[in-house]
């Protein structure tokens, strides 16, 4: 003989208590794959940076050339907290510095910056 009512609901009920888990979860997914990713870009701005540093000639126009580079295929949800230092002479260092967004990128970011660094020797020009 069967109760009445029984188990039946019993699934949705408990799929109810466990989606605020599952969208956390997915969330904190989110987050971690947009700071991996801000790495990435930190990185490949780096290169991009020092290998146009190491091209262009001493002082302020290697600089120009440094930050223009590793600004140029940076998104411009990234692009705009970021920061491009390049340095030295005969060893030329790039450090990109970005923030990493919170869940949509473009809208607001955390305070930690996520810093990208790389270095090339200069090119002897004859």
């Amino acid at each position: 003989m069967r109760r009445p009512g029984g188990d039946r609901g019993q699934v949705s009920i408990e799929f109810l208590g466990m989606t605020p888990l599952i969208i956390l979860t997915l969330v904190l997914v989110w987050q971690a794959v947009l700071v991996g990713y801000t790495f990435t870009l930190a990185g490949n701005a780096a290169d991009e940076a020092v290998r146009a540093g190491t091209a262009a000639p001493r002082g302020d126009a290697r600089q120009a050339a440094c930050s223009a580079a590793g600004l140029k295929h940076l998104s411009t949800a990234w692009k705009g907290d970021a920061m491009v230092r390049c340095s030295g002479s005969g060893y030329v260092t790039a450090d990109v510095y970005l923030k990493v967004p919170v869940l949509f990128p473009g809208v607001i970011s955390f305070p930690a910056t996520v810093t990208g660094h790389a270095g090339a020797v200069e090119e002897v020009k004859h």
